[in-house]
């Protein structure tokens, strides 16, 4: 199997765990409907999934920085599917919470050996990493259109019919695994790349994603119902915001990858932060059907420096790709849901306008914080051997980032 068709079945694996995250977002609208809970309850659920992820996913991490875990892919993917699955078909808030924590835990353990895969499977470019990363987007963009396709139907109770992506995506991961086994790259652990770690610029880079989750998530858990208010209280009104949301993520990694090809990654990461602030600005203040215009904006704004910062933290991690995966994959989504009950309880005393207003200054940090940081340098090895168009270049090389 080829470099590019182990990239595309893992892409399609990304797609089908992410819709785990992006379900979450899109079953808030339904419970508040059906089981009357509040702004702040619902944004507990939200925690409930971000909570154990957090603190999960950099142990995951760590854990395949010494030993390789393949096996975690289809295992995680399903974990990630059931608790979704069984998140409608109890009326308690407590279970809820409960299998909302579980569906955390699964797409936790999925992301950092899921990077570490894909970082072999694509020969470290951040254009493979890009079209991986692209997955997991058009998994978030498909989650409202899913949750809504399954719940407006039948309810709540409808939700186990949620478990069918998990169970496709477990069996896609298997052929790229067959690969990893005929390499022998499921035997070695993630820390196979040589070089000296930049633990200060990953720390700058840390913080960059956590400013980047806390709007993501907020933006995410809240779009549906602020639209519905914006635009009359239609709840297709709402769906189609989260859908836009989602789908400016899977336009933003693409361009991202491209313009990483042109320009450096912090520079490029730097200016979509920038435009980013600008449209959550738009978002919050600007009347009518433009607010779906600077959805998108900010959307893209997103997820252009996605897959550039996990390539980014791998480089200032040569020696720690997993941990680094696990923080600047996985707790991009996770660690926002942090803040959510905060935003929440905002919103329940004021407004949802007042409580997502503040959400335009943490892109503006992220700029800050970017101007801060280098760009690692292409290793002289790598140079060469993309020069001379190594055969080799096309199978799974732990090899660093490519920086063209």
């Amino acid at each position: 199997m080829s470099k590019n068709k182990s990239i595309t079945l893992l892409s399609f694996g990304h797609a089908c765990v992410d819709v785990y995250q992006g379900a979450v977002a899109a079953l808030v609208p339904f419970f508040v409907t059906e089981r009357a809970y509040s702004y702040a309850a619902v944004s507990g659920i939200v925690l409930a999934a971000s909570l154990l992820s957090s603190v999960a996913q950099p142990v995951f991490g760590v854990l395949t920085d010494r030993w390789a875990m393949p096996w975690l892919l289809p295992v995680s993917t399903l974990l990630g599917g059931v608790g979704i699955a069984l998140s409608g078909v109890s009326g308690s808030y407590e279970l809820t919470l409960v299998f909302v924590a579980v569906s955390g835990l699964g797409v936790a353990a999925y992301h950092p050996e899921s990077a570490r895969v894909a970082r072999l499977a694509s020969g470290g470019s951040h254009s493979g990493m890009a079209w991986f990363s692209l997955g997991g987007n058009l998994g978030f963009a498909l989650a409202p259109l899913l949750v809504s396709a399954v719940v407006v139907t039948g309810g709540l109770r409808m939700s186990p019919l949620l478990v069918i992506p998990a169970v496709i995506g477990s069996v896609l991961c298997l052929p790229a695994l067959r690969l990893l086994r005929r390499t022998g790259a499921d035997r070695a652990g993630a820390a196979v790349a040589k070089g000296r770690d930049d633990r200060a610029s990953f720390v700058k880079l840390s913080l960059v994603v956590v400013c980047r989750s806390i709007v993501f998530i907020g933006l995410s858990t809240f779009i549906s119902l602020y639209a519905k208010q914006r635009m009359g209280g239609s709840t297709s009104a709402g769906t189609a915001a989260l859908f836009v949301l989602y789908l400016g993520g899977a336009v933003g990694s693409v361009l991202g990858g491209n313009l990483a090809n042109r320009w450096d990654r912090v520079t490029v990461a730097r200016w979509s932060y920038l435009a980013t602030a600008v449209a959550v600005a738009g978002i919050v203040g600007v009347p009518g059907p433009a607010f779906y215009l600077f959805v998108a904006l900010a959307s893209v704004g997103l997820y252009v420096p996605f897959s550039l910062q996990v390539t980014l933290g791998q480089d200032y991690l040569p020696s720690r790709v997993g941990t680094a995966s696990g923080i600047t994959l996985g707790l991009t989504v996770s660690i926002g849901g942090l803040a959510s009950p905060l935003i929440g309880a905002v919103a329940d005393a004021t407004s949802l306008r007042t409580a997502l207003a503040p959400l335009v200054v943490l892109p503006v940090l992220s700029w800050l914080l970017l101007r801060t940081l280098p760009e690692p340098s292409l290793p002289s090895a790598l140079m060469t051997r993309q020069q001379k168009g190594d055969p080799k270049d096309d199978e799974a090389l732990p090899v660093q980032p490519d920086h063209r």
